[in-house]
């Protein structure tokens, strides 16, 4: 069985296919797709979209703690029964620390396997496009979190 991701992917396949390149806005794509009848909004999905909008919004909604530092106020966390797997929110605030934790475990997770991605694309472009120019990223991230550190103290003393 095809999955959702599968069926999308080949709609952009299709519409390169149909003469048109990359890069590519998704919304020009979307009405690619929409005017040639390769989509269409199925009902269950209003309520998946409202779901994915509310997701959304929780994920950038910010306070700000007495030391001044900017915090995150909603938290997600994933869990998987069988082969699904759902999605529920708490707030920073108020929620049960046990989730909080698992919510930035996870989090830390996703991290570190969007590192692993930009690594594989760095060696592809190092070893396939670009072998004479390389690029290297450091993926040690504690000066960056040092210098952030300090210039918030900066900052907050000027």
């Amino acid at each position: 069985m095809r999955s959702r991701t599968d069926f999308l992917q080949e709609i952009v396949r299709k519409y390169q296919d149909a003469g048109h390149s990359l890069p590519a806005n998704p919304r020009d794509i979307a009405r690619w797709a929409i005017d040639n009848k390769l989509w269409q909004p199925r009902p269950e999905a209003v309520v998946s979209q409202c779901a994915d909008q509310l997701a959304r919004a929780m994920a950038v909604e910010y306070f700000t703690d007495a030391a001044g530092n900017r915090i995150r106020a909603k938290h997600a966390v994933v869990y998987h029964e069988g082969p699904h797997q759902y999605v529920i929110w708490d707030d920073m605030r108020t929620g049960d620390p046990k989730t909080l934790k698992v919510s930035l475990q996870q989090r830390r997770g996703h991290i570190v396997h969007e590192c692993k991605q930009l690594k594989n694309d760095q060696d592809y472009l190092n070893n396939y496009r670009c072998p004479e120019a390389q690029m290297r990223i450091v993926f040690n991230f504690e000066l960056d979190l040092e210098e952030m550190e300090l210039a918030k103290n900066k900052k907050r003393t000027a």
